[in-house]
């Protein structure tokens, strides 16, 4: 006799009432309710919906099932989850995830590695398809109420949960599909958002099989390979978000790897979905992660999403599902070239044991700060870092600088930086502070004259500044770390409504207006920023959403 009883709703708003009305009707007698927003012609609120379907729970049920209702649902999703409650009875179980997600690349190791669920990472938790526990589910109610107006559902799910220690796991393949009918919440300007992996024939069984303790992601999303790497301890958990190439670079891996084989250069397309793959690749060699000896549907199909996940922000139907097999090919080449260059790695590295270290290696100060981590992240595979001193002291205050010391130099150089944003910054600075609003669907803030100079600098930019000085050894020994051209604060705002989320842009009274950069001083010789704002914006809203939130003191400032 099982134990766990399910209760189950799908949620909808009146104008997709026929579509969670038709789901009702396909799924076993009696099992799916229908729960409408209750309030159809307010703002619209994803959160308001769900938290009346979380409230829904049946009289006697242990779990409570939601699913919106522009889910496609596998042929055996409801057997799955029956089975799913009675293996992990505690645990908040996500039924899927996106092709570019974090949680999608930890769905790629557990099709890899033959699992049928994985613990979900530092991200959102997916809620288009969930099952809670009964004690979460009234939890979460409590919790969202508080909260109304503010952060989207499944970022407050993922911050309730983790809040709470629930255990929190993701399918393998993913139960559920996603139907794009147009979206009343206002994110159809993301594109396409498909699963990661779905198989509709999937059959049920060894639901007990997870795979736990991923500490690098790479993923592709938004035309960029990335990855998230764990910090190890101590202190509390967190995640470093960097690029894939940065992360393989860091590991040793050689340049001419990390540029896909052919003549010519490659796609945009082509380069992210090698550099994912590859690193993807790199580390399942690394832990040992074996591919099955028959390399499994779910596995084929997680590997065939990484290229058009990658480019779904941007590209047409019709060009992501032309570029899917092509993107399927260099993806497999990329995972074998990634799997043989840690088998090598790790021979090298048994090789140079006997060694004797290097006396010699860099002295950080002021780094034991998110934005300090990421910078010395970026800069680990520098080898002209080897013999300096670089001080990010004053890196936080009104007038920013780095300065950075070769040992073989009396006089350091003195780098004034412009207004740095980009993983690890807090969002209490004048970008921070118009990213956070756009996460939260609130409109972007003009404080004081729109047409201000701003000089932002991205965190990679900076530590690409750094390294360069360090390896260039200008004569100017003071220098100034910005772009040529500032924008101004209403071009900034304008660039966060474009990056982050399409809200309202407003004025008001005050003024920040960032750093005066000086004309007379010189950028160092050969730099300039690299990093394209939108990337950049976009990559400072994902670290502030999932990481940044659990650094701030006023949580509740929702």
């Amino acid at each position: 006799m099982t134990r766990q009883r399910l209760s189950a709703v799908v949620m909808t708003h009146p104008r997709r009432r026929a579509a969670a009305e038709e789901m009702a009707l396909n799924a076993p007698s009696g099992l799916l309710r229908v729960v409408m927003d209750p309030d159809p012609t307010g703002t619209p609120s994803v959160l308001r919906t769900a938290l009346a379907a979380w409230s829904e729970i049946e009289d006697g049920a242990t779990h409570q099932l939601v699913v919106q209702d522009d889910m496609l649902l596998s042929e055996s999703f409801y057997e799955r989850v029956r089975h799913a409650i009675e293996e992990f009875p505690d645990a908040a179980l996500a039924l899927f995830a996106l092709w570019d997600s974090r949680n999608g690349a930890a769905v790629r190791f557990g099709a890899m590695a033959g699992a049928r669920w994985v613990d979900a990472v530092n991200e959102y938790f997916p809620c288009v398809a969930i099952v809670l526990p009964r004690r979460v589910a009234e939890g979460f109610v409590a919790y969202g109420r508080q909260r109304l107006g503010g952060w989207p559902d499944d970022i407050l799910m993922h911050r309730y949960l983790s809040d709470n220690s629930v255990p929190r796991h993701v399918a393998v393949p993913n139960l559920v599909e996603h139907d794009d009918r147009g979206s009343i919440s206002g994110n159809a300007f993301r594109g396409p958002r498909r699963s990661v992996c779905f198989l509709p024939e999937d059959r049920p069984g060894e639901e007990g099989r997870i795979l736990t303790g991923l500490t690098v992601l790479p993923f592709f999303k938004h035309g960029v390979a990335q990855c998230a790497v764990r910090v190890p301890g101590p202190g509390p958990r967190r995640w470093l978000h960097l690029d894939a190439e940065q992360y393989l670079r860091g590991a040793g891996l050689p340049a001419a790897l990390l540029r896909p084989p052919g003549t010519g250069p490659a796609g945009a397309d082509v380069r992210g979905t090698w550099l994912t793959a590859l690193a993807m690749g790199f580390e399942a060699g690394r832990t040992g992660l074996a591919v099955p000896p028959t390399a499994s549907a779910a596995y084929a199909e997680a590997v065939a999403t990484i290229g058009p996940g990658g480019i779904s922000n941007a590209g047409t139907e019709e060009l992501i599902a032309r570029r899917r097999e092509p993107l399927a090919e260099v993806a497999h080449r990329a995972l074998r070239a990634g799997r043989e260059a840690a088998a090598e790695h790790r021979t090298h590295r048994t090789h140079r044991t006997h060694r004797p270290r290097r006396p010699d290696g860099p002295v950080w100060r002021g780094a034991a700060t998110p934005l300090g981590e990421h910078l010395v992240r970026a800069l680990a595979d520098r080898p002209e870092l080897s013999a300096a001193v670089i001080d990010l002291t004053r890196l936080h205050g009104p007038e920013p600088e780095v300065t950075v010391r070769p040992y073989d130099d009396p006089v350091p150089y003195t780098l004034g930086v412009g207004k740095v944003y980009g993983p690890g910054c807090s969002r209490h600075t004048l970008i921070g502070r118009m990213v956070w609003d756009a996460l939260r669907s609130r409109p972007v803030t003009v404080v004081g004259d729109p047409e201000a100079p701003v000089h932002p600098v991205y965190v990679n930019d900076l530590a690409d500044a750094i390294g360069t000085v360090l390896r260039d050894r200008p004569e100017n020994h003071d220098l100034v770390v910005a772009a040529e051209k500032p924008c101004t604060t209403a071009e900034l705002a304008r660039a966060v409504h474009e990056a982050v989320r399409p809200v309202p842009v407003r004025t008001a009274p005050g003024g920040d207006p960032g750093r005066h950069v000086p004309a007379d001083l010189a950028r160092p010789p050969g730099w300039t920023p690299a990093t394209d704002p939108a990337r950049g914006l976009h990559a400072f809203a994902q670290w502030l959403a999932y990481e940044g939130v659990l650094l701030e003191s006023d949580r509740l400032a929702d």
